[in-house]
């Protein structure tokens, strides 16, 4: 990954052949960004059709994009705030406290009747959290509590009840080890800093979906990973503590070392499977296609990348307690992804817009999985 500044990244938050498997999948996608956007129905009435949410995330200072906030309420029936909502901007300095991007997106929904999520209550990394947050030396499990008691309180009643659905906790677990990560909070409350902030954020945004937000995906380097969430779900499940859906980011990768072979898409199946017996909804909170290793042409490109989303979103979206299904951004340009791209690389290609505001197979394949997932 390049060594972007911390602010860098933040601000931008807000090969040539595959196996046969996806090459096969590929040619089923139309060439969507030939014909001009508009025509027909949106994600949004698409997804409402079989009782699924479908957005994006949005960021304030894409607000001053007209052609793009036409497009979002065009496509999207829900937004979440890139980074406005996060701790890093709300209190990046103690006591001093910025609701001003928050609240202009939550103008923005309400303008629109677009639904909005909340992310994140605690963004449980130290690499993320503010640096006076990690230099707290907390005596006690009680002092932290009060702490986080403190700042979710204020935080989810400012936006309840508009916001319908909050990330109340994002990323808490290592995903190479599978274990509780280590921050501030962590090491002074153990477990429990997860429940504390899930009953908090109950108290104070009672008629919202409370979630667990992380990316755990299907690869086999995730196992690890996966485990650890289902341990966390079990034991949130078990406590009686008010959590009420997984969320998963859904940042996948193209890999033509990797394909996401028939096999890998009836395990990732039954591992979200796993999760909805527990009694929990599923919300797809970050979706984007990563196509740094893949080298081809920008034909060929979108047209894999296209075919592999299609099929995770098929094997997502076929579990009926997939409620969610929201991208991270809608258009190329505002891709986070084209931060960590290598010098020489072409542009990043991951969501279903060109910089020109045009649908891409991307947008097609979306379009063919939630046609053909099931009514829930």
């Amino acid at each position: 990954m390049p060594d972007f500044s911390r602010r860098h990244t933040l601000g931008l938050l807000g090969s040539a052949a595959l196996l046969p498997a996806f090459r096969a999948r590929a040619g089923t996608v139309s060439q969507a960004g030939q014909r001009p956007a508009g025509n027909g129905p949106g994600l949004k009435d698409l997804a409402a059709e079989k009782g699924i949410r479908f957005g994006s995330e949005i960021n304030f200072d894409q607000l001053g994009d007209e052609a793009y906030t036409d497009l979002f309420k065009r496509e999207c029936a829900v937004m979440v705030p890139g980074g406005e909502l996060k701790m890093y901007t709300i209190e990046d300095e103690p006591d001093v406290w910025n609701f001003a991007p928050g609240d202009g997106l939550m103008a923005f929904s309400k303008e629109n009747d677009i639904g909005m999520r909340g992310h994140t209550l605690l963004w449980n990394y130290p690499r993320w959290l503010p640096d006076w947050v990690n230099a707290q030396e907390f005596g006690s499990s009680r002092e932290a509590a009060k702490f986080l008691t403190d700042y979710i309180s204020r935080v989810a009643s400012h936006y309840s009840p508009h916001v319908y659905s909050w990330d109340v906790i994002n990323e808490s677990f290592n995903d190479e080890t599978g274990e509780l990560r280590s921050s501030v909070f962590s090491d002074a409350m153990g477990w429990d800093v997860i429940d504390h902030c899930f009953h908090v954020a109950k108290e104070n945004a009672p008629t919202a979906t409370l979630v667990y937000n992380d990316y755990m995906s299907w690869e086999d380097k995730s196992a690890n990973h996966r485990a650890g969430v289902l341990k966390l779900l079990e034991r949130l499940k078990r406590d009686e503590v008010p959590v009420d859906a997984l969320g998963v980011q859904a940042h996948i990768m193209l890999d033509p070392e990797v394909p996401f072979t028939t096999q890998k898409q009836r395990a990732w199946a039954d591992y979200l499977k796993e999760v909805s017996d527990m009694g929990y909804d599923l919300l797809f909170t970050e979706f984007d296609v990563n196509d740094r290793l893949y080298d081809a042409d920008d034909e060929t490109r979108d047209a894999e990348i296209a075919a592999f989303a299609q099929d995770y979103i098929d094997a997502s979206l076929a579990n009926e307690k997939a409620t969610d299904f929201l991208l991270w951004g809608m258009a190329d340009h505002y891709s986070w992804l084209q931060a960590f791209r290598k010098e020489g690389q072409p542009p990043a290609r991951p969501l279903p817009f060109g910089t020109d505001y045009q649908p891409k197979p991307l947008y097609d394949a979306i379009a063919a999985s939630l046609r053909a997932a099931p009514v829930r």
